[in-house]
């Protein structure tokens, strides 16, 4: 109930005032059924901005940090994201990936919507990363479609570290649904769920124009952190 008085009443409009999202492609959401919609994934407004203009209710699966953090602003954050229907999903530990397809499947077993960013982090740079492959597993084993969608500009009105988002108009695009059908069955071999990973990825880049990065975004922010400490910058 209270996901709608969000949506609807609350954030929604809002949302709309502020950043004048401009949207295109939203006729490829499904009006019922199950579904992926996979995003690029640029900035903490992500969260908001699309679910405010799908109609559609939409679950994404949230790391588990924001369900516990210190304090008032951690306690009002868990709260917010547990009042908007979205599930929290332990990414530490070997386990972890399996935890997350099967909270996904969870959620399309019931016919809806579930939001992933393939990704498995916000991009650092505004870049576009290589895709983790539960995307893959879950679109395979429960045969849905997925729909590919681009955040263009949310990576300007609040990168990371940035609280306040600057006030700025941002777009918002779907493409077709991808049809995976022809890879029924084949969810537990390595090269089919790289390929349908990938291709996803590839349709989610078509749509936001970003530079590519063959790398997990984790990755690569560990290794920068890790150069980081071994050569910080000097004082002046």
């Amino acid at each position: 109930m209270f996901y709608y008085v969000l949506k609807y009443v609350i954030l929604g409009p809002l949302l709309r005032l502020l950043f004048r999202p401009r949207i295109e492609g939203l006729e490829h959401i499904p009006e019922d059924g199950a579904a992926i919609v996979a995003g690029n994934h640029l900035s903490f407004s992500d969260h908001f901005l699309m679910p405010a203009i799908i109609k559609r209710r939409i679950t994404f699966l949230a790391k588990a940090e924001y369900f516990t953090g210190p304090g008032l602003k951690g306690r009002l954050t868990a709260a917010f994201f547990r009042s908007a229907g979205q599930i929290p999903v332990d990414r530490s530990g070997k386990d972890a990936g399996q935890a997350a397809i099967r909270e996904g499947l969870g959620v399309l077993s019931k016919g809806e919507l579930l939001g992933i960013y393939p990704e498995g982090t916000r991009s650092h740079d505004g870049r576009l990363y290589k895709g983790k492959v539960g995307v893959a597993v879950m679109a395979l084993k429960a045969r849905v479609p997925v729909v590919p969608c681009a955040m263009v500009g949310t990576f300007e009105i609040q990168p990371p570290g940035r609280v306040v988002p600057r006030i700025k108009q941002v777009t918002i695009r779907f493409g077709e649904p991808l049809d995976f059908s022809r890879y029924a069955g084949m969810e537990d071999q390595k090269a089919a769920i790289r390929a349908v990973t990938d291709e996803i990825m590839y349709a989610i880049l078509g749509l936001s124009g970003q530079e590519y990065v063959d790398e997990y975004a984790a990755k690569v922010k560990a290794e920068q952190a890790e150069q980081a400490k071994k050569f910080p910058k000097r004082r002046r």
